[in-house]
């Protein structure tokens, strides 16, 4: 191990000139451990165990303590201390860290193979669990063998990865370097776990529909296309399961979900990416009522299996997502925030004036949605359904039984961001045509946003669809307010970057 590598900071290689230097360095200590006789990379380690479960073996002993416990680990080294005839190594795995203590007197000739392993290596130890005279549990090494020989120098240990450009573009530098982001991502993968968990005890059964379509709908947005060679025709990368979802429920799944990807060929920004992992799920003989009662009972049980409270910490604040939740009318919300009656400027350019919007191709519903994702959406903290949205805005949502113009449709916010949106789903087949006639009127106006024409799923429609409930959940979004980031590329392992 170089002299560099002996320092406490993780520095690796500092005192070889250059980064060139380094990767040369490690190259020749591979070159040694092979003409030495050793692979630098071997097949398995068998008969590990979990550096978390050997700690928790040991819990309480006192300084000084020798057991007759042996054990193996593995994991990558992190740190190295002392010189000569006595070295301790930092082990970590997946489950924790632990000291392993090498002497040259147990080991041999092989402790000066010790000598050619840098921060970053992965090795396989065994040996007796012990307690230094400091307190400190450590593995008295037996034995031990190379398993991965790193090339390339790890971040510095001690101060993190704070780069953002590199920690989103090289994730695995990040993880490395940053116990913060291993612990997102354990509450991404528990969230999702427990998310399936609730939908499977509630009787929801989930499958799986096309990725590549045929036609894409289901969402106002804009898609990937590309070309399938072996059947010479455009499909779409899908952005969104609902129209295939129904079909399900037409069939008789009465209770339907998919949890998967869905593509928008839209910007970048804290709240989107263009690959995003959504649930969706479909319930016959529900409504927009029934379906937000769900999603309150949903979002703050799981909170409360993966962070063991009911509640999140955002941007220092506390917020309660215990039910109910607040609710207020998107008119109501809009009148309150930008002083806006968008049930009086019911003609497109004058509510164009009144926003001072210069885009010639918004039509109504979406200079409303514009006036609402600038002047409302940022206010909305604590969670809050916002109700009854306009039919423009809304193409497979059921009118309101109340409210002429109105659709019943929810969208749900918390910290100022919408993790979910909500239908009574459309099952009039005749009205489904004339709104996806609306949305053709858009497409004309130059929106490369609207829906386009679906005849077959106008079809299923006619075979009859119950009423139904759905309801469409953001996974990262949701995963954001768990973890309190601020932005959608911390709780994407590999978000889309620029060149």
């Amino acid at each position: 191990m170089s002299e560099a590598d002996n320092q406490q900071t993780g520095d690796d290689e500092g005192q070889v000139e250059g980064f060139a230097g380094i990767l040369v360095e490690r190259r020749e200590k591979l070159d040694r451990l092979r003409a030495s006789g050793v692979n630098p990379f071997p097949h398995s380690f068998t008969g590990r165990e979990e550096i978390g479960e050997v700690i928790a073996a040991h819990g309480g002993l006192e300084p000084g303590a020798e057991t007759d416990s042996v054990h193996r680990i593995a994991g990558r080294i992190t740190g190295r201390r002392g010189h000569g005839k006595a070295a301790f190594i930092d082990l970590r795995d997946a489950t924790g860290q632990i000291q392993v203590h090498a002497k040259a007197d147990v080991l041999g000739d092989a402790y000066g193979l010790l000598e050619d392993l840098d921060l970053g290596d992965f090795i396989g130890v065994e040996g007796r669990a012990i307690v230094t005279r400091r307190g400190q549990l450590s593995i008295e090494a037996t034995s031990w063998q190379v398993l991965t020989k790193s090339l390339r120098p790890p971040p510095d240990k001690f101060h993190g990865l704070e780069d953002t450009e590199t920690r989103y573009r090289h994730r695995e530098l990040d993880l490395i370097a940053n116990e913060e982001s291993r612990e997102i991502f354990r509450i991404r993968a528990r969230t999702v776990s427990e998310v399936r968990r609730w939908l499977d005890d509630h009787g929801f059964f989930e499958v799986e529909t096309p990725v590549l379509q045929p036609l894409y709908g289901g969402a106002l947005a804009r898609p990937f296309v590309t070309h399938h060679n072996a059947l010479d025709r455009q499909l779409f990368l899908r952005i969104a399961t609902e129209l295939y979802l129904k079909r399900c429920v037409v069939g008789g799944i009465d209770k339907v979900y998919e949890l998967g990807k869905d593509f928008r060929n839209e910007g970048i920004s804290m709240k989107h990416n263009p690959e995003f992992t959504m649930l969706e799920w479909y319930e016959a003989y529900a409504d927009y009522n029934d379906t937000a009662a769900e999603l309150e009972e949903l979002v703050s049980g799981v909170a409360e299996k993966v962070l063991g409270k009911a509640e999140i910490e955002r941007d220092g604040r506390t917020i309660s997502l215990a039910a109910p939740w607040h609710r207020v009318t998107l008119r109501d919300a809009i009148f309150e925030h930008a002083g806006i009656d968008i049930d009086e400027l019911t003609d497109r350019d004058a509510l164009s004036d009144a926003i001072g919007n210069d885009d010639e191709t918004a039509g109504w519903g979406k200079l409303v949605d514009t006036v609402f994702s600038k002047r409302v959406e940022p206010q909305l903290i604590e969670p809050t359904f916002i109700l009854d949205y306009p039919e423009e805005l809304s193409p497979f949502a059921k009118n309101h039984r109340e409210k002429p113009g109105k659709v019943e449709r929810w969208e749900a916010f918390i910290g100022g961001v919408e993790i979910a949106n909500s239908f009574s789903e459309l099952n009039d087949p005749d009205e489904q045509r004339r709104r996806f006639e609306q949305q053709a009127a858009e497409i004309d106006r130059g929106d490369d946003e609207a829906q386009p024409f679906d005849e077959s799923f106008i079809e299923a429609l006619e075979q009859g669809m119950p009423p139904t409930g759905g309801v469409g959940l953001g996974i990262d979004r949701l995963v954001m307010m768990l973890t309190d980031s601020s932005s959608l590329r911390e709780v994407v392992l590999f978000p889309a970057m620029r060149d």
